[in-house]
């Protein structure tokens, strides 16, 4: 199996490479899919933040609510880690057995695991490969006025909010530029299949 490690900030195109990997025949996994499992009623997770955050962060029928949850550790720092403590593992722990799940079923599988926290959550998957999006401030700014609905200093708080595009490239083996047209993020992400797909080759000789 190849793993894919792919991160990169808020609205910086992520999704966009992703699909496009998938298309070339990639299995995908979204820690954000993921991340809503752990937190379903009933389970170990959403009872956790409920101990920690109180009965307020549920909506009427036992869900979470992911709004009311998010105004309380938006811009509290230690509320934060408090709610990665008890997310991350259990996202850890899905994602590993969904992982061993795809390489069972088929050894020679591409699994591009989508991770927007890679860096801050300091996910440890053996990954073959680390794929970072990058995009210009402004341009992740103008994507989430634009496509998100967000006024535009909501949107420069969240993008602010999150590590830094220096930090992310640091653990960088590809860095693909989305800031240009669709076009070229797109033909960076075939390029990027060529590689992938050379030292799987290499990996199996």
């Amino acid at each position: 199996m190849y793993l894919i490690g792919l991160t990169g900030g808020i609205a910086s195109g992520k999704s966009t490479v992703a699909r496009r990997l998938v298309e070339h025949g990639a299995i995908h996994l979204d820690a954000d899919q993921l991340a809503r499992r752990v937190v379903e009623p009933g389970t170990a997770c959403l009872d956790a933040i409920v101990r920690e955050f109180g009965e307020g962060v549920l909506s009427h029928d036992g869900m979470l609510d992911r709004q009311k949850l998010g105004e309380i550790v938006f811009r509290d720092e230690g509320a934060r880690a408090r709610l990665n403590a008890i997310v991350h593992p259990a996202v850890r722990e899905l994602s590993g057995r969904l992982i061993a799940k795809a390489e069972q079923e088929d050894p020679d599988a591409v699994v591009v695991y989508d991770v927007p926290l890679l860096v801050e959550a300091q996910v440890d998957h053996p990954f073959d490969l680390i794929v970072v999006t990058s995009a210009p401030k402004r341009t992740q700014v103008e994507r989430l006025v634009k496509e998100r609905g967000l006024d535009p200093i909501q949107a420069e708080a969240r993008v602010d909010a999150q590590v830094s595009d220096a930090d992310r490239r640091a653990v960088a083996d590809v860095v693909v530029d989305t800031g240009g047209s669709l076009a070229h993020t797109m033909s960076q992400a075939d390029d990027l299949w060529v590689r992938i797909d050379r030292e799987r080759r290499t990996k199996r000789a």
